[in-house]
């Protein structure tokens, strides 16, 4: 099966009274998703505000990498997993 990565910043809400923070996601999806797909899929991520896909830009597998490496070092992250365990790893 072939596979396309995806650098998506989102737009969370929950940070305080008409706050928000972006934060850069890494999707890994089938060859055969769009941007639009994909922006839908992270659209529906827990924690994103309405209208909360800032972009959406497909990267090489080594970005993909590196991209998921920062993503458990992100301190909102962490927060958000633990509290929504069904957010993807």
């Amino acid at each position: 099966m072939r596979w396309k990565y995806w650098k998506v910043v989102l737009r969370y809400g929950h940070v305080g009274k008409r706050n928000e923070v972006s934060v850069a996601r890494y999707l890994l999806t089938e060859a055969h998703y769009t941007p639009v797909l994909v922006m839908d899929q992270a659209a529906h991520m827990p924690g994103v505000k309405h209208n909360g896909v800032a972009s959406v830009k497909e990267i090489s597998r080594d970005t993909f990498l590196e991209g998921k490496r920062r993503e458990q070092e992100n301190f909102f992250l962490q927060k958000m997993k633990a509290f929504h365990k069904e957010l993807p790893a």
